[in-house]
């Protein structure tokens, strides 16, 4: 059996998905309770069972349980990045996480743990998968820190030899509607397309980038599915690896693809930078792909206009999940 954690979230659902492309349903499903929202991304996958975040934790106390599993995707936290309360997520992101992967050790079961893009912070130290460098980092905000925790402890106790931890860089696709002000551009774009014609992007206020020219590695979700199943597949490859297209891409770019995948002029507005996101604001992510094509990993990667494209209309258009 393979367990997803989060599956009712975005990347967790489309993991769901995957699996099921691949035939398989002999997947517990692991959530806190899902909004209604949440249950769209569930109701046309196919799964054996569906348990809470604490449901599962308890039965994966127990050996023989977690001894039934193949693979942990490990695909659940809390993901926004304007979260205040350090304590809970301490608990939520980090100790959840740390109790979950001693629990798969010890059982044999291969881990693999959302890390994220996040915890390069501003990208002055660049934004390579090397773990000898983690501790050089510094994350702009709690959640990035949570994810950093783990990362660190991980490495402290000598167990990143033995799990996986990705990098996701700026992942976009279809389910993450429940996301709210987390969705990607390219839902929100599409969304301001649909109301009004136009959307809005925030001016830059540092020369050396032009208005909408503030760059990120913009990866399709389906894409970064790909890399994070592969790894099931592949025990010898172990650590930190980014998850990312490998190219940086600036948001003029990517509103764009949204125009001409939904046939419509480009019309896009600068308005300021919010003073809350001035010395926060990434200017430029780049993943560096080189680790994971070094492990073998070699598919590639859809071209951004082509991804915006099948978002756009085989999903966003037609408000149309994931189905098996």
């Amino acid at each position: 059996m393979i367990a997803v954690t989060g599956a009712a979230g975005f990347i967790g659902s489309n993991i769901v998905w995957k699996l099921n492309q691949a035939g398989r349903e002999d997947i517990i499903v692991v959530d806190v309770h899902p909004t209604d929202a949440g249950n769209a991304n569930l109701e046309s996958l196919k799964y054996d069972r569906y348990l809470d975040k604490d449901a599962f934790a308890a039965w994966m106390s127990d050996r023989g349980n977690a001894g039934q599993l193949e693979t942990v995707h490990h695909m659940g936290a809390c993901s926004s990045t304007t979260e205040t309360n350090a304590a809970y997520l301490d608990e939520n992101n980090f100790g959840y996480t740390r109790d979950l992967c001693l629990k798969c050790l010890d059982a044999g079961v291969r881990f693999i743990n959302a890390s994220s893009a996040a915890t390069y912070g501003d990208g002055d130290q660049g934004y390579d998968d090397d773990e000898s460098r983690i501790d050089e980092l510094k994350p702009l905000n709690l959640y990035a820190k949570s994810k950093q925790d783990f990362d660190m402890w991980a490495r402290a106790e000598g167990v990143l030899e033995r799990v996986v931890c990705l990098k996701y860089f700026n992942v976009f696709g279809p389910n993450e509607w429940h996301k709210g002000d987390m969705r990607s551009m390219v839902c929100k774009g599409f969304e301001q397309i649909t109301a009004g014609g136009q959307v809005k992007l925030f001016k830059s206020d540092r020369p050396e980038f032009p208005d909408g020219g503030q760059q990120r590695d913009f990866v399709y979700v389906k894409d970064a599915v790909d890399m994070t199943v592969w790894f099931a597949d592949h025990p010898e490859a172990n650590g930190i690896f980014n998850v990312g297209s490998g190219e940086a891409k600036d948001w003029n770019r990517l509103i764009t693809a949204i125009f001409i995948a939904m046939g419509r002029e480009p019309d896009i507005e600068y308005i300021p930078m919010p003073e809350h996101l001035k010395g926060k604001y990434q200017y430029h992510t780049e993943a560096r792909m080189t680790k994971i094509a070094a492990a073998g990993y070699d598919k590639p990667q859809t071209v951004l206009e082509d991804a915006v494209a099948d978002y756009v209309q085989n999903h966003l258009a037609s408000n149309r999940h994931l189905s098996s």
